[in-house]
């Protein structure tokens, strides 16, 4: 059979579908490339002459012309300029599937456009369906804008020959009327990359209690987890407790504009808002920040239990990487982590109760064979349904679906 010819498309590399785009190629299951940004080819050229770089119809960073429209605006600008650079590819090789990010590869004006099944990737279709947290609630305008968002996203599911989001909880926040034409498969993980190059955890190092997501933010329960280290010092639980993420970057949610809006300025961050709340935790958590990867994945080696209660998501790359390199967590029993986690056996999900929380988190302090135990299972797990090798069966499947799917849209 011969070799698909698929082009993945995000403004950033390696980013969404980086790694998978290489995996096929280097694999030798499809002919591959990347198109991106010339930033972001630039910087990567070394990786190899599969990616290429096209020119965005204008700035596509900061502010757009109309805060209302911002992300469709941008997207415009992308999409334009995708179009161009895959015009010039189809002049010269034919494509048989383009993989879009909804809103970083924008795929709305490629529909009829080019002679290719088109994908898009669509993580959820708006905050309003994705869920905010109630105690820091968007403005008028903030939901105004959110509709026009949902808007495109939903133009994408409409006209796309097939749609791609990253978990069944995801799917579920698209009105019923457009999940036929969605599929749920969660991108690919490299698990062996610095997977023995941590060193052992000293044995007189004290017991540590993280939490580690790209945000320290409400969607991923930041504030949870500092609670709860309140309350663990209250009743004179000895751990050390650290935290790994940033403060202040972009959030699945409306928390930092809340911050500025309620301290007017004087408080810099959601992060630190919490510092205020929680006092004693302010004080005895440790803030890593963003970490360079290796040292990322030796902070995960040192850190006996995380937690992660998560909120509001619809598929947390960090938490498919902790439990990918063996990590004993604590999520919550809904939403997105069900689908990753088996209780009692790759990891323990609970209630939204900060007292069975409590009582899980000093269990599994005084039990390491039980931690041992979730975190083997966790990575197994993770290894056999979300590496690259795992995943690309499933890929080329969907790949092909699109491409019927296209073919019987168009018989001619």
């Amino acid at each position: 059979m011969t070799k698909p010819v698929i082009v993945f498309v995000g403004s950033v590399y390696p980013g969404q579908f980086g790694g998978l785009c290489d995996y096929l190629r280097k694999s030798g299951v499809a002919e591959t490339y990347f198109l991106t940004t010339p930033g972001h080819r630039a910087r990567n050229v070394d990786r190899g002459a599969h990616i290429l770089a096209f020119q965005p119809d204008g700035k596509i960073v900061g502010e757009q012309s109309y805060y209302y429209s911002a992300k469709v605006e941008r997207s415009a600008r992308i999409g334009r300029g995708v179009l161009n650079a895959l015009r010039e590819f189809q002049s010269k090789k034919k494509i048989d599937v383009v993989v879009s990010h909804s809103l970083f590869g924008a795929p709305h004006f490629l529909y009829d456009e080019i002679d290719a099944a088109i994908i898009s990737y669509i993580e959820f279709p708006s905050y309003q369906a994705h869920g905010w947290d109630p105690a820091y609630p968007p403005d008028l305008a903030q939901r105004m804008a959110d509709k026009n968002t949902e808007m495109l996203n939903f133009h994408q599911a409409v006209r796309s020959d097939l749609v791609i989001c990253p978990s069944h909880h995801a799917k579920q926040m698209f009105p019923r009327a457009l999940q036929g034409n969605i599929e749920v498969q969660l991108e690919g993980f490299d698990f062996e990359t610095n997977s023995h190059a941590a060193r052992a955890k000293a044995s007189d190092a004290p017991f540590t209690i993280g939490f580690a997501a790209r945000d320290l933010s409400s969607a991923k329960g930041f504030d949870t987890y500092m609670g709860l280290v309140s309350q663990l010092i209250d009743q004179k639980v000895e751990a050390r407790f650290i935290a790994l993420g940033g403060a202040g970057v972009t959030t699945y949610g409306y928390e930092e504009q809340w911050v500025k809006r309620e301290h007017n300025g004087a408080i810099a961050n959601f992060c630190e808002h919490l510092k205020s709340v929680y006092p004693q935790a302010g004080e005895a958590v440790e803030f890593a920040g963003t970490l360079p990867y290796e040292e990322y994945t030796q902070r995960i080696a040192d850190i006996d239990l995380f937690l992660y209660p998560l909120k509001y998501g619809v598929a947390n790359w960090g938490l498919v990487e902790i439990l990918g390199r063996g990590a004993c967590v604590i999520a919550p029993d809904s939403g997105y982590p069900t689908e990753l986690i088996i209780d009692d056996v790759n990891g323990c999900l609970l209630p939204n109760e900060d007292a069975a929380w409590i009582s899980a988190i000093k269990a599994l302090m005084e039990d390491p064979d039980r931690r041992k135990r979730y975190g083997a299972a966790a990575r197994i797990m993770s290894i056999q349904h979300h590496s690259y090798a795992a995943v690309t069966p499933r890929y080329m499947q969907l790949f092909r679906k699109a491409m019927q799917n296209r073919k019987m849209r168009s018989p001619s």
